[in-house]
């Protein structure tokens, strides 16, 4: 068992407590609820062509409280459906609503304070501090002319920590390995205290520990009881994305399946949409893993 499943696996025992692993377990069944009406994001038959390519075909989804994983095989649209969703990409056909409105009618200071986007190879000028760059968060709230108080002070700090940055905080970021440039830029997104979060690759570069530390952070944050966050994930990291909450399965830029983790129908299509590559494990637990099919045919 590799050390990301083992650590996941051993969840509540090391650092997320039996009442929030049990609460993400029911959010999972509730998805398929009615979650369009609690949507703080909703797309609705959007279409995105790439040159002559119709890269997203149609896709119908809400986004709202929780954590949800967005996954398929390489060039499946991910990343670009994850920037239609920012309204970072102008979609050919269909529309994103957030919290009813259309997108792109939303102005970009209010947007901003409701939407915070992580790219899968977040650029920002290699002479900044961690610190300084993590403060760039506070521009959602503060807008370019505002002076950062307490508050805002507070807010930074908090969220280097929970990204495990701040011991190096007054270190540039061309000093930094890419695992560490990734926390930081993870960082600044909390640091927008933006209650919907769409996150591209966010476990790039980053070693077994890390990946094991977002993914109990993800939930944490899908399941504060103060202030929960929507969270929506790209990831190639299988063994984290079957512990989120809700699973989306992306294929040549068709939704295969939406729904929890451990239900059959999205364990099958995400089987099959990987090409019979990998197994499904069902552990008595509640909390599915996947396996490489190594032994198989």
């Amino acid at each position: 068992m590799s050390t990301v499943m083992k650590a996941l696996e051993d969840d509540i025992g090391g650092g997320v407590d039996r009442a929030t692993a049990i609460a993400a377990d029911r959010a999972g069944d509730r998805f398929n609820e009615g979650t369009a009406e609690a949507a703080a994001l909703q797309a609705d038959e959007l279409r995105v062509r790439l040159g002559p390519r119709e890269v997203l075909q149609g896709i119908s989804l809400p986004v709202g409280p929780g954590w949800t994983a967005l996954v398929g095989p390489n060039g499946a649209g991910k990343s670009t459906l994850l920037r239609a969703l920012a309204g970072l990409q102008r979609p050919a056909g269909g529309q994103v609503r957030l919290h009813g409105r259309p997108l792109h009618t939303v102005p970009a200071s209010e947007r901003a304070r409701c939407l915070a986007w992580l790219a899968q190879q977040g650029e920002v000028t290699g002479e900044l501090t961690v610190r300084e760059t993590v403060e760039l968060g506070r521009i959602a709230r503060l807008g370019l002319l505002g002076t950062p108080g307490p508050q805002d002070r507070r807010v930074v700090e908090h969220a280097m920590a929970l990204t495990e940055c701040a011991p190096w905080q007054h270190r540039r970021l061309h000093e930094l390995s890419g695992g560490e440039r990734q926390r930081v830029l993870l960082a600044r997104v909390l640091a927008t205290e933006a209650p919907l979060l769409l996150l591209d690759e966010p476990t790039t570069h980053l070693d077994a520990p890390h990946q094991v530390a977002l993914a109990r952070l993800f939930r944490r944050l899908a399941h504060d009881s103060a202030t929960p966050r929507a969270v929506l994930t790209v990831l190639h990291d299988l063994p984290i994305a079957l512990q989120a909450d809700r699973l989306l399965v992306l294929d040549h830029g068709a939704l295969q399946a939406d729904g929890p983790p451990t239900e059959a129908a999205v364990q099958a299509a995400l089987i099959r949409t990987f090409g019979g590559a990998i197994c499904i494990d069902n552990r008595p637990r509640g909390r599915p893993h996947v396996v490489l099919a190594l032994d198989e045919g």
